[in-house]
């Protein structure tokens, strides 16, 4: 269809307008070809006749409202420019969102407000996601080029550009923040962190406040963010191009300098910065320049300190911070130097300027060169120099050039600091650079740097139409369209005026090349060589200017300025002053750079090619260095994939959410939207899948056209149909092409027919309304007639007397007809009443006799049963103290003959121990050798002091002699200095530099003699710690005795405890009454004899180890030792050898209490000796020391070289070799170390795998021998059977005996808990009976054998311990949990291993007990580790986990825990065991597996909830989605191609599904309904949240109808909830969210009633989240409105109040608490049957 037909009535129009820039106006009368005038009706109700040029320029067609407020401008239909500025106008205004794509191309509006729009939940939501699934985000640009460089492995870049204060840092500090957070490294150095915190050092010494802008950057700066293989952050690199110098020395009005100055000078007082002797902002030249020293809302002092921070954190120093503060603080007081002016040609700087002596003292240059070369120039002539003085003018100029060019070498030397701090070791596999530059200036007067700055856009611009130009190129080759060239504007002709050959910049450099070069002569050659090139000009009213056609608009430049600010010129004599200064970091500024020099990686302009006169040629310019960086900038773009963000300013004032549509439109010219969309519309612009088509346009299909099954094939017919031209559209593989302005033709198609629709709808439902209205009208006045009609035939037939007597007739029925009813009635009353008499009477008495009979039958049962249990006790009970009485005898006699081999083991123990102390005072003896040993060698030591003292003095004397020579040698030279100080005054330097080397000389001779005697001095020490050592062995050797005596202590408490358990049996057995008491007689006596004897031993053995050991430790011992001789003497140790031994030990300490007594008073007297000897010593080094400090001040005035130092080097040379010879050492010993430890790994490595086969052989043989062992046992039981019928006869009467009393043991050991099972009591005593008489016959006849008795279990499991890893191997690590779940019942292995740790708590074995739980804990960490991601296996272990858990608090004891227990539950209770602290291991467990288990379903789910919850329309025929016709970049999905019978989207039923098998899962596992409801609760949460996220980042979810399907898909989830009976999980209380949101999609939106309502209902949502949903409603069709400006700014209004958070995201990784309700258990542990399969044979009931 052509585009003129579409200019028809109803339909609207853009014209232009001169305060809008564009106005919108309906067409009242349809266009005909040949028009001249177009009848507009303007928004206001005015009409306007609307002239057409030659009746062919028509105005542009506005796009329908459905198609406004698109996430991507490319998607309009109509695209032309007041269709992007409506649009943009549309979502920055009332939608309150910043971002647009147009294309590839984000366009960022500045707010100038912040929004809750970048946290970290914003990142993690757009992490992952392809761009165009959510909203417009300089997070899904980022996330674009980030997917993009990890997908094919190539570099990307984002080009951030705009005017100043359209928000170009603050859109490149976002992305990358989103850099460091997706792709965060892990390690330590946290480099993700270095990179952010470079932006806050760059933007205080690099941006500014102008008067657009309060954060401005004043320099371009190109960041390339460097990953590894693993795409991890390792490094950044910085680039930077044309610095503003000029601020540095000149500042417009109401703007600043750079912000650095400002912060320095709040931090004035701070003692760091008191050296600098800095001012206040307001008295510095360089900083009040622009009259604005502070920024509202804004601390200087805050931003330092974050400066400083971030300088810390790169790892910059403080050293180098304060001499980059030296450096701005010294330009600064330079500013403030005052030129007076002394005549027009000469200038002068006082020498007492303060200033200019701080500057020279911070950058310690002379001060007099100084004051001369900054007035003065020399001149350098053929044959002579020439000093010339300058005027003031020139000399500000000099003084403002050096201060610029100091500021612009310490910023490269920063940046390069910067680069290196970010610079990490490791290789760089892939790079995304940020390019943050200015954009298109033009201003009232436009200089060098708009010119720089217009020209580097221009090249950007070329590089972005040429990637435009390909991307369509692409897309279109993708879907098979044939490609046709489009014209598009080609800016090359501007880049050749200014680059080429005899072009601008090449003329300006020629002119700077002169020396009498001005900027007129240069203007006069670009009207000569460029005044023919179309695309420069003359301007007609000025001289000094020149115009050039940018692609953006037409620019002016002043050419004043340009040869100065090109040359950018620094006097030869400043900069000998500068190299020469004693500040090593401004020398370095300075210094001539070499070709391998280090420095060449900063941009730092080398000042001497700018100077020197012999070499003009090779001077490089500004202009010519800033061509080659572009050069450069453009060859990296070119090598990466690029990606656009382009900012827009909205107003000049900085107003919030206001929009100047002039300023906006004047920015889209020149950022390059609109040539943008000038490429999109001459091609297909609009481009829609056929799916999406078909979902929209299915309504202009008829029946058999729907009924294909073919979505593709039914799209091409259909419109082929309804757009005959084909022309106007194509076929892609997967999409439809369609021209500008086709899809605006459909969508008017598709409103007719829904508005004929509506129009037929309305009509039928106004006839029935009718109708029904009609027919009950009719019978309303058919009813009124019948009634008036009937009374009119009743007045006209009834008279009053007829009235009367038919009034009286019903009188009369009524009292008649009530008499007779009350005689009935009371008849009826009387005969009931005696009935009832009669019959209740009858019933009492049948009820009295039924009682006193039940009454007689207790009082007769009572007395049988008491008889019958009472009988039955007494028998029971005299068969078991028969029983008991034999038994314990029998244990009691087999006690007392272990009791005596036990004391004779004790016996021969007794004397191994007097053996030992007899060994002890043999090594006592030897200590005495050594000891003696000790004292010949500490003689040794005294007789060497000795000697060292002699040899000090001589050295002190020596010293002393020196010092008399030195002092005469010094008397000479005074005199010589005194007749030579005005000759030698420029040497003074010189000569106290060595006097100072002289000082340390000496001074390190004194340390090298007082090191040498300290080294006597610790000789000495050592052989007293070696004393000290030798005592410290004696000790050990005395724990190591007390250690055995610890040992037979615990052989003591053992027999004691067998004694105890002797005694109590005893009481049972009077036959060994008499025993015991000889027994005990006989250790009375023993008591006593060894009480005696330890007295003596204890009073000998002090005596000895006090003369031998002076401190109290060793006495503690002895006191204990013989403590613990004490307590073992209570013990059976009345045996004859301990007297023997006691005596033996006294005739042994005595024969040697003398000779130790005399050993011991020599080793005193040796020890004191020695002692005061080295109290000696010390005082003679002490002298020693005084001495050699007051030599040392008395030649510290000497200036004679030592004799000395020669030696010393020596000295100092032979340790340094003698430490790297230790150091070699070390080294082999390390590496011979490495070498054996991986031999012994591979050794180890080697004999695991070799055991490993060895085990595995092994099992294979065991499981051999237990089946052999088996058949061999049936065997053997065959043959016992045999056996017992042959022997049946010749059994005698003892061996009847003993059955009989084996098996009566046997019976009260099954039996000992019957008493308490009341339910089997009639059962037992009948069964009982008949065991006795069957046992009494057996007994009598001694034929029968004895009967079997059916087994009751006690529900444990016993096991072997050497079987436990089998045990837990086979219920845990080999446990296959779709097998057990089906086949066994829920908690089967839990229960089966809580049955095992019965019988450890049974046995009262703590090892074993310990081992077990260990093993247990152990293994399922092993198998959750091992099945992180397997759902069942995680369902499996926490259901066990549970149960296992439960049961340890079942039957704990705890009486919280028995309220439920049954009696025989009660009885299997833990005995000997408090397990609570491992009960709380279990639980640390269960809740790790819990959230890993959680962890597994939100994977799984996660990939469902948008496309089920949000995107499915479940609800047939409402279309809740709108195609967007977003054209996502080609890489960012991968698409196969058109077909589109694909895997079938996930649904809210595959949500359900997916639930119900989790439930499923967690239900045959036996999980408490409980902790099901917590999981089904959490899970709820994740898909609330994550949709609610959804919902806030898409704008194309935010409609009415989107909302009707998001509450039938709760209402979805609700009723599954209540199908599995869920409903008290609290589950659905997590939708709360989703539910709000979706009834505010639905609720009207007009209204203040709305309003208040939209308050009172949406309680759980945030009034950030109520704002941006309000904010990003969009209609689905033109019949649903807008929510206005006003009414949001009403429900802001009524939200105030509400505190609420200022996150905009909710947290989806939130965890809701878990808890693990206690739930007894039913199930009876001796009932439990172990299955086969389990393989648990090696385990036992019992």
């Amino acid at each position: 269809m052509d585009l003129s037909e579409l200019y028809t009535k109803y339909n609207r129009v853009w014209i232009p307008d001169a305060e809008h820039v564009w106005k919108s106006a309906e067409i009242l009368t349809d266009f005909k070809p040949g028009d001249t005038e177009l009848e507009l009706l303007l928004e206001d109700g005015t009409e306007l006749q609307y002239p057409l040029e030659g009746g062919e320029k028509l105005p542009p067609l506005r796009n329908p409202d459905i198609l406004v407020g698109e996430n991507d401008l490319t998607a309009l239909s109509y695209l032309h420019e007041p269709a992007v500025l409506h649009n943009l106008k549309v979502r920055f205004v009332e939608s309150k969102i910043i971002y647009t794509y147009c294309g590839i191309i984000l366009v960022a509006v500045n707010p100038y407000k912040q929004l809750p729009i970048y946290g970290d939940a914003v990142i993690h939501a757009y992490s992952g996601q392809n761009m165009g699934d959510l909203d417009p985000h300089i997070f899904a640009v980022a996330e674009e080029a980030y997917k993009q460089m990890a997908r094919n492995n190539k570099n990307q870049s984002i080009i951030v550009s705009g005017e100043s204060g359209a928000g170009k840092t603050v859109s490149a500090r976002y992305a990358m923040r989103y850099f460091a957070m997706v792709s965060k490294s892990g390690s330590k150095t946290r480099v993700e962190d270095k990179v952010l915190a470079s932006n806050p050092i760059t933007e205080a010494i690099g941006n500014a406040k102008t008067t657009r802008n309060d954060n401005s950057s004043r320099f371009g700066k190109y960041t390339e963010i460097s990953f590894d293989k693993r795409y991890q952050i390792i490094g950044a690199n910085m680039r930077t191009y044309l610095l503003e110098k000029s601020r540095v020395v000149f500042q417009s009005e109401n703007e600043r300098n750079y912000h650095i100055f400002y912060q320095m000078c709040a931090c004035a007082n701070q003692p760091e910065f008191k050296g600098l002797r800095l001012l206040g902002a307001n008295k510095f030249n360089y900083t009040r320049l622009g009259g604005e020293t502070e920024i509202e809302g804004v601390d200087d002092r805050a931003d330092m300190a974050e400066t400083r921070r971030t300088f810390s954190l790169l790892g910059l120093k403080d050293s180098f911070q304060a001499d980059v503060f030296k450096v701005l603080a010294a330009i600064l007081h330079l500013g403030n130097v005052v030129i007076k002016e002394n005549s027009s040609e000469k200038s002068s700087i006082s020498s007492r300027d303060p200033h200019l002596a701080i500057f020279c003292d911070l950058m310690g240059v002379n001060m007099e060169n100084m004051c001369r070369w900054l007035c003065h120039r020399r001149i350098v002539l053929s044959a002579e120099t020439v000093v010339k003085p300058q005027p003031k003018k020139r000399a500000i100029n000099a003084r403002d050039a050096l201060a610029k060019q100091i500021y612009a070498h310490l910023f490269d030397w920063v940046i390069y600091k910067i680069n290196q701090a970010l610079m990490v070791p490791g290789k760089q596999h892939s790079f995304i650079g940020v390019l943050d530059i200015y954009g298109f200036e033009t201003f009232e007067v436009n200089s060098f740097e708009q010119f720089c700055i217009n020209y580097a856009n221009e090249k950007l611009q070329q590089q972005f139409n040429l990637h435009v130009f390909k991307l369509e190129q692409e897309e279109y080759m993708k879907e098979d369209i044939p490609w046709t060239l489009i014209d598009f504007y080609d800016n090359q002709p501007v880049i050749d005026l200014i680059e080429a050959k005899m072009g601008i910049l090449d003329l300006l450099d020629e002119e700077c090349l002169f020396p009498q070069g001005t900027d007129k002569n240069w203007l006069q050659k670009l009207y000569n060589f460029l005044g023919s090139n179309p695309l420069f000009e003359k301007p007609r009213m000025s001289n000094d200017s020149f115009m050039i056609q940018h692609f953006a608009d037409k620019v002016e430049y002043q050419c004043k300025g340009f040869l100065e600010k090109n040359r950018d010129t620094l006097y030869e004599e400043l900069v000998d002053i500068m190299r020469t200064s004693q500040f090593a970091l401004l020398a370095d500024f300075f210094k001539e750079e070499e070709p391998n020099s280090v420095h060449k990686m900063i941009k730092v302009k080398p000042a001497q090619a700018r100077v020197k006169a012999s070499n003009k040629q090779l001077r490089t310019t500004v202009g010519d260095e800033f061509r080659s960086s572009l050069y450069l900038l453009m060859e990296t773009l070119n090598a990466t994939t690029p990606h656009y963000v382009r900012c827009i300013k909205p107003n000049e004032e900085k107003q919030p959410f206001e929009y100047d549509s002039k300023r906006v439109v004047q920015q889209l010219r020149a950022c390059g939207v609109l040539e943008t969309i000038r490429i999109s519309a001459q091609s297909y612009p609009s481009r829609w899948t056929y799916i999406e088509f078909y979902s929209r346009y299915s309504i202009l299909m008829s029946q058999s056209e729907l009924k294909l099954g073919e979505k593709k094939q039914t799209c091409r017919t259909v419109l082929q149909k309804l757009i005959p031209d084909s022309n106007q559209y194509k076929f892609g593989r997967t999409k439809i092409f369609f021209r500008a302005g086709q899809v605006a033709y459909l969508e008017k198609l598709r409103l007719d027919h829904l508005r004929g629709a509506c129009v037929t709808i309305q009509k039928h439902v106004r006839g029935w309304r009718q109708r029904r209205r009609f027919l009950h009208m009719r019978q309303a006045a058919i009813t009124i007639q019948q009634y008036v009609r009937g009374k009119k035939q009743i007045r006209r037939t009834v008279t009053a007397l007829a009235l009367k007597q038919g009034w009286a007739a019903v009188v009369i029925q009524r009292h008649c007809r009530g008499y007779l009813v009350r005689k009935i009635y009371q008849l009826v009353l009387r005969a009931a009443i005696i009935i009832q008499a009669y019959t209740r009477g009858w019933m009492a008495r049948k009820r009295f006799r039924k009682m006193m009979a039940e009454h007689k039958a207790l009082v007769l049962q009572k007395y049988a049963r008491a008889w019958l249990v009472r009988r039955r006790f007494q028998t029971m009970r005299r068969l078991v103290i028969n029983v008991q009485l034999s038994y314990r005898v029998q244990q009691l006699r087999k006690k007392v003959e272990e009791q005596n081999k036990e004391n004779r083991g004790l016996m021969e123990r007794v004397t191994s121990l007097s053996n030992a102390r007899a060994q002890g005072l043999e090594k006592i003896q030897a200590l005495e050798a050594e000891f003696r040993k000790l004292t010949n060698e500490m003689a040794a030591l005294e007789e060497r002091a000795r000697t060292n003292s002699e040899e000090a003095n001589q050295a002190i004397a020596l010293l002393r002699n020196d010092k008399e020579k030195l002092v005469q040698v010094n008397k000479a030279l005074e005199q010589k200095l005194k007749d030579t100080t005005l000759q030698m005054q420029d040497q003074f330097e010189d000569v106290k530099r060595k006097l100072m080397e002289d000082l340390e000389r000496e001074e390190r001779l004194r340390k090298v003699a007082e090191h040498n005697s300290e080294l006597q001095k610790e000789d000495a020490d050592k052989e007293i710690v070696a004393l000290k050592e030798e005592s410290r062995r004696l000790k050990e050797e005395r724990i190591r005795l007390q250690t055995q005596v610890e040992e037979d202590m615990k052989v003591n408490a053992e027999l004691q405890e067998q004694l105890l358990q002797l005694t109590k049996h005893v009481k049972v057995i009077p036959d060994l009454r008499k025993e015991i008491n000889s027994l005990q007689m006989q250790r009375a006596e023993a008591d006593k004899a060894m009480r005696a004897q330890s007295l003596q031993a204890r009073a000998k053995m002090g005596l000895i180890m006090r003369q031998l050991l002076s401190n109290s430790t060793e006495e503690d011992l002895i006191q204990r030792l013989n403590e613990d001789i004490d307590d073992g003497a209570d013990l059976l140790t009345a045996f004859d050898g301990m007297e023997k031994a006691a005596k033996v030990m006294e005739t042994q300490l005595r024969e040697q209490k003398e000779a130790y007594g005399s050993q011991l008073e020599t080793l005193v007297f040796k020890n004191e000796h020695l002692n005061k000897e080295n109290e000696q010593l010390q005082a003679l080094f002490q002298e020693k020391s005084n001495v050699n400090q007051s030599i040392g001040q008395e030649v510290a005035r000497l200036t004679a070289e030592n004799m000395a130092i020669p030696e010393l080097k020596q000295q100092v040379s032979e340790l340094n070799r003698h430490k790297h010879e230790l150091e070699t050492q070390l080294q082999d010993q390390s590496a011979e170390m490495s070498a054996k430890i991986k031999e012994l790994s591979n050794e180890l490595q080697l004999t695991v795998e070799e055991e490993q086969s060895q085990r595995r052989l092994l099992e294979e043989k065991i499981t051999e021998s237990e089946r052999r062992r088996e058949e061999m046992e049936r065997q053997m039981a065959d043959l016992q059977e045999e056996n017992e019928q042959l022997q049946k006869a010749q059994l005698s009467e003892s061996e009847a005996k003993n059955k009989l009393r084996q098996e009566t043991s046997r019976l009260t050991a099954e039996n000992m808990d019957f008493e308490e099972q009341l339910d089997m009591k009639d059962r037992l005593i009948k069964r009982l009976q008949d065991q006795i008489k069957a046992l009494q016959t057996h007994v009598t006849a001694n034929q029968k054998a004895v009967p079997a008795v059916p087994k009751e279990y006690l529900g444990m499991l016993e096991y072997k311990k050497e079987d436990e890893n089998r045990l837990i191997q086979a219920l845990i690590l080999e446990l296959k949990p779709r097998g057990v779940g089906v086949q066994m019942i829920p908690g089967l292995a839990a229960h089966l291993l809580f049955m095992c740790v019965r019988h450890a708590d049974y046995l009262n074995d703590g090892n074993k007990l310990k081992s077990l739980m260990h093993g247990i804990i152990t293994a399922i960490k092993e198998v959750i580790t091992g099945h992180q991601e397997n759902f069942e296996v995680l369902s499996f272990w926490l259901s066990n986990t549970y149960h296992f858990l439960n049961c340890l608090k079942q039957y704990s004891g705890d009486e919280e825990f028995m309220k439920h227990n049954t009696p025989r539950q009660n009885k299997n209770c833990l005995k000997n065991f408090d397990l609570s602290e491992h009960r709380q291991i279990l639980s640390d467990l269960a809740i790790n597996i819990y959230h890993q288990f959680i962890s597994v379903m939100e994977d799984t789910l996660y990939p469902m909830i948008i496309p089920g919850m949000l995107e499915h329309e479940s609800l047939q025929g409402i279309s809740s989605m709108k195609p967007t016709g977003f054209r996502k970049r080609s890489n960012s999905v991968f698409e196969d191609g058109g077909d589109l019978s694909g895997a079938e989207p996930f649904s809210v039923t595959s949500i359900l599904q997916q639930l119900g098998t989790f439930h499923t899962s967690m239900a045959q596992q036996g999980m408490e309904p409980q902790l099901q409801g917590q999981v089904i609760r959490q899970l709820f949460y994740l898909i609330g949240s994550t949709s609610v996220n959804s919902i806030l980042l898409r704008k194309d979810l935010c409609s009415c109808r989107k909302g009707m399907q998001i509450r039938c898909n709760i209402s979805y989830l609700e009723e599954w909830l209540r199908e599995k009976g869920l409903q008290s999980s609290c589950a659905m209380e997590t939708l709360g969210p989703l539910s709000q949101v979706a009834w505010l999609l639905q609720v009207n939106k007009t209204t203040d009633e709305d309003a208040a309502e939209i308050k009172q209902r949406c309680s759980e949502l945030s009034s950030v989240q109520i704002v941006k949903i309000l904010n990003s409603y969009t209609p689905i069709d033109d019949f649903e409105k807008r929510v206005t400006p006003s009414f949001v700014r009403k429900v802001q209004a009524l939200l105030q109040e509400r505190e609420s958070s200022s996150q905009l995201m909710m947290d989806s990784q939130y965890r809701f608490q878990v808890t693990f309700p206690f739930c007894s258990s039913p199930q009876a542990l001796e009932l439990l049957q172990v299955p086969s399969s389990l393989r648990l044979s090696f385990a036992t009931r019992i």
